[in-house]
């Protein structure tokens, strides 16, 4: 074997090993497998919660994004900040403070803690049923994207990748629970960034800074080098707001916030918000630049034989210029950190839906330490399937997740932390009304133009608004 694949898999077995050793650090509880006992310092968190939020996204779907639209992508990573920093602010110590209060290990069981007048089980459950559904989509994301760095890298077929991309996830959940996926989310964020680093500097050594970039694009196709959007159907406000509300959405992701479940305080926020954006906003940025160069240098991406056969050929983009420009034994680390990273992901998109499975759906497993475990491999089965089989890629996965999850349980969320009233029918009918203008907005001819999470939004709160004014209206 050569220097990329010895690199590849010594890291891959480094980084795995390193998750693994969290055993040591476990209590066999339910509480530590979901949320580490309460005691993540926040730095930890924030390097965990960013690394968790844009792994595949990121490195595979973000850069095939801007290698199909060019520079008109930094209108998602503004607007995707600016709701994500929105949320930091109004949400998140809100969150940390009510799930101590209440001891919710879970935002379907903090969704449900409430009404008042004990839980509510019902939404509990069905909250949990969305996170079980969509989180195991995501998590089938992940493995997707994981299968698109070995596919590059060995010429593998992608069911091989997801296979070996669910076994890793087996031994993170039997070694030590959401602790193993954010003591190794540490390690991958800082090969992340690495990785992006190295494949700018050495992209503008092959062809130089933005003017000759710009220029490269100019010729394939002016459009690229446009910073506008080509006419949104319903307008640039529009077009921005959706990208806003998407950033905003993370309230409504339950492997992000049980980060924040986790942190070891309220006042921890604000030092995790720090660390979050400081690593956040350079890694979108990142992101951006290596999708322009990878356009620029290898505009027939969609015609190599590698690409043959996949739903999103554009998805290959980061490895293959990564396998361009850098020597054999840097890449191997590189796309091993890229492999790494969505699986880790992929494993607590996996515990949290064990969690939704043992706490929300079925409370009487919520203190049995097998049940979880029983439900991790259950749900890893599942997120394994749809990664074989479903036709969208990366990117199209876990956008549709994403929205789904932060219209129906971040709405209903928002409500729940500020105290408005809320009846059980209403919160219902909300989560629904999210569900399907989501899915609906996605099939619509105008999914391109707006930002699939803002009709969800828009839906949701609609329901809420028409219960109050039902409510008040005069007899």
């Amino acid at each position: 074997m050569n220097d990329m694949v010895w690199s590849f898999l010594a890291l891959t077995g480094l980084i795995t090993a390193f998750g693994a050793i969290s055993v040591t650090r476990r209590r066999k509880t339910t509480g530590d497998y979901l949320v580490a006992s309460r005691e993540v310092k926040p730095w930890l968190a924030a390097l965990s919660a960013v690394a968790t939020n844009n792994s595949g996204f990121m490195f595979i779907g973000m850069i095939a994004y801007t290698y199909r639209l060019g520079i008109e992508a930094v209108w998602m990573m503004a607007g995707w900040v600016l709701g994500d920093l929105t949320a930091w602010f109004l949400v998140h110590p809100r969150v940390r403070r009510i799930s101590g209060e209440r001891r919710a290990n879970t935002l379907p069981a903090l969704l449900g803690s409430g009404s008042g007048s004990g839980p509510d089980r019902l939404l509990i459950a069905v909250a949990g049923v969305v996170t079980f559904l969509f989180l195991g989509v995501y998590a089938a994301g992940q493995l997707k994207a994981g299968s698109t760095a070995l596919r590059a890298l060995f010429g593998w077929q992608m069911e091989v990748g997801a296979l070996i991309g669910a076994a890793i996830v087996v031994i993170y959940c039997f070694a030590g629970g959401i602790r193993a996926t954010i003591w190794t989310d540490a390690v991958q964020s800082l090969v992340m960034i690495a990785t992006m680093v190295m494949i700018l500097v050495a992209g503008f050594l092959e062809i130089g800074g933005w003017q000759a970039v710009a220029a490269n694009l100019r010729d394939q196709d002016p459009a690229l080098v446009n910073l506008m959007p080509a006419e949104p159907a319903l307008g640039f406000g529009f077009y921005l707001a959706g990208f806003m509300f998407a950033g905003f959405g993370v309230i409504g992701q339950p492997q992000i916030m049980v980060r924040l479940i986790a942190i070891e305080s309220v006042e921890a926020i604000r030092s995790a918000r720090f660390f979050y954006f400081l690593w956040y906003i350079p890694f979108f940025l990142a992101s951006i630049g290596v999708g322009l160069y990878c356009r620029a240098l290898i505009p027939d991406l969609a015609e190599l034989p590698v690409a043959q056969g996949l739903e999103a050929p554009t998805e290959l983009a980061l490895p293959l210029i990564t396998m361009r420009l850098l020597p054999d034994i840097v890449v191997g680390i590189a796309l091993a950190g890229l492999f790494a990273a969505t699986i880790s992901t992929a494993d607590s998109q996996i515990i949290v839906c064990s969690g939704s499975v043992t706490n929300d759906i079925n409370p009487r497993w919520k203190k049995s330490y097998l049940a979880s475990k029983a439900s991790t491999l259950s749900i890893g089965a599942l997120a394994l399937l749809i990664a074989l089989y479903a036709p969208e890629g990366v990117f199209g996965l876990v956008l549709v997740a994403w929205s789904v999850l932060g219209a129906s349980l971040g709405s209903v969320l928002l409500l729940r932390l500020y105290n408005r009233a809320l009846s059980l029918p209403t919160a219902l009918a909300m989560m629904g009304a999210g569900v399907v203008a989501v899915v609906g907005w996605h099939l619509s001819p105008y999914n391109d133009d707006v930002f699939k999470i803002l009709p969800g939004f828009v839906a949701a709160f609609a329901v809420y608004l028409l219960s109050r004014l039902k409510r008040f209206r005069p007899t």
